[in-house]
């Protein structure tokens, strides 16, 4: 069984605003790797035009940055998976994902302070 992500992008990493993204990264994987990866220029930031875009192209999960609430209760309500306040470079995100230690929160740049 694969599964669908939608990642609002800026550059390569996962944008630090759901709302501010114009760039969305869609990627379907199953348990024995990823099957297809796409990325969409939308003419203009739009949470409800993601919003739109991750509920006709079923998606599954959501990674995102920051995220307003309404949104993202909305795609909790469609049935969508959000994994939001999540920093990094988008193929370590996916990587994590797939290995199943994503969760929101989750921030993969290193800090000179932590341990």
């Amino acid at each position: 069984m694969s599964r669908k992500v939608l990642i609002p992008l800026y550059n390569n990493e996962v944008a630090p605003r759901f709302d501010l993204a114009t760039d969305v990264m869609t990627v379907e994987y199953d348990k024995t790797g990823k099957v297809s990866e796409s990325v969409i220029v939308l003419p203009q930031a739009s949470s409800e035009d993601l919003c739109a875009l991750a509920t006709s192209g079923n998606a599954d999960v959501v990674i995102c940055g920051g995220i307003g609430e309404e949104y993202y209760q909305y795609l909790v309500w469609k049935g969508i998976t959000v994994y939001d306040d999540v920093t990094g470079p988008v193929d370590r995100i996916v990587h994590e994902l797939r290995r199943g230690r994503l969760s929101s929160g989750t921030n993969l740049y290193h800090h000179p302070f932590s341990a």
